[in-house]
């Protein structure tokens, strides 16, 4: 009788990683929290050390920060300070997307494909007769020489124009993306960190654009008491500030961002876990903390309108569960003809990359 034989579990991932790495692996989850303050990460780690025992007297901390300079993760500003460089930045991104994303195989360059097929450099597995206008460069003449014989025989061969197929082919799309990551107080309330899932989706979205998509755009806005729009290399940076929520202010800069872009496939995400409490007028603050303004919302809902005329669908990654606001949010929703997600912030990641590659098989006109 054949039986089993247990022992202990010995995990293997990692194994073969050196301390370095190792300790890599904190240094860049943690530095995304510290919103990519060295010291303060550095700190932190020297904390868990002592906690943990992360180093033993072979490998120390002090050797861990001299190959994070060696190896370019950091530098000293011109006043001694350790901050971040762009490979480091970029590392933030390649691990967001692995991270949220999966393990994508690097494809080629291409583009977004619609379900309109017409001339285009690549083609499909479709046939039709020849139409007026095709290219010679389209014309299956394999399948069409077989036609010929099929039509007319073998003795009297032919080629006619009846007789050729030509190759269907796609045409590409290229999209254009503003994403909106709402930095207001709320998205650090209750014991929650909710920024810092929304750059890691933000981080993951601009690597995975810049990696599978070139042709597309992809830009990136923070909206709290005002809208203001941030470079990627910035998003490990973004901190929460005490702000109020001008949704308002974000849309608007969100759609001259697009009014700028020249392609007819436009887009805006946008990541919020509050409800509007805030706009401006003029120099001054129009705010309202306790529960929905008329005033504030209806101006949202005029612009989600606005936008739907300009045929820019909104999609909204809502990270609250209040009945009031998923109502809001609903009402922006079909003022818009847009989507709604109503996310945890383990899904966040997931729905935003789903909806990305939904959108992309669209051609929105």
């Amino acid at each position: 009788m054949k039986g089993f034989r247990f022992s202990d579990y010995v995990p293997q991932e990692g194994s073969d990683k050196t301390p370095f790495e190792k300790l890599l692996d904190i240094f860049l989850e943690l530095i995304q929290y510290t919103s990519g303050d060295v010291p303060e990460t550095l700190a932190w780690m020297n904390e868990l050390d002592k906690q943990y025992k992360l180093t033993d007297d072979k490998y120390g901390m002090g050797d861990f920060i001299e190959d994070l300079k060696r190896k370019g993760y950091i530098k000293d500003d011109p006043q001694g300070v350790q901050q971040l460089t762009a490979k480091t930045e970029q590392s933030l991104r390649s691990r967001s997307l692995e991270e949220i994303f999966g393990k994508l195989k690097r494809a080629g360059r291409g583009s977004h494909h619609t379900t309109f097929t017409g001339n285009s450099l690549e083609s499909t597995a479709d046939r039709r007769a020849y139409r007026f206008g095709d290219g010679m460069e389209q014309i299956d003449f394999t399948d069409s020489i077989k036609n010929a014989y099929m039509n007319h025989g073998i003795e009297e061969f032919s080629l006619t124009m009846d007789d050729l197929e030509v190759v269907e082919t796609q045409h590409d799309a290229q999209a254009s993306t503003v994403l909106m990551i709402d930095i207001s107080h709320s998205m650090i309330l209750y014991g929650e960190d909710r920024i810092t899932p929304a750059k890691k989706v933000a981080m993951a979205l601009s690597e995975l654009i810049m990696r599978k998509y070139p042709k597309d755009t992809l830009d990136i806005l923070a909206f709290g008491d005002d809208a203001f729009p941030i470079e990627v290399k910035d998003l490990p940076y973004l901190q929460v500030g005490p702000f109020h929520t001008n949704t308002v202010a974000g849309l608007e800069l969100a759609m001259d961002m697009l009014r700028r872009r020249k392609n007819p496939n436009k887009q805006i995400f946008m990541i919020t876990d509050g409800k509007p409490s805030c706009l401006k007028e003029g120099d001054e603050y129009y705010k309202n903390s306790f529960g929905l303004d008329v005033k504030i919302v209806n101006r949202c809902l005029s612009l989600a309108q606005q936008a739907r005329k300009l045929k820019i669908p909104i999609t909204t990654f809502m990270i609250a569960q209040d009945p009031y606001l998923q109502n809001f949010v609903q009402q922006f929703t079909e003022a818009n003809q847009g989507k709604a997600f109503y996310s945890s912030l383990k899904g966040l990641g997931e729905f935003v990359f789903h909806d990305y590659q939904r959108n992309r098989r669209k051609n929105v006109r």
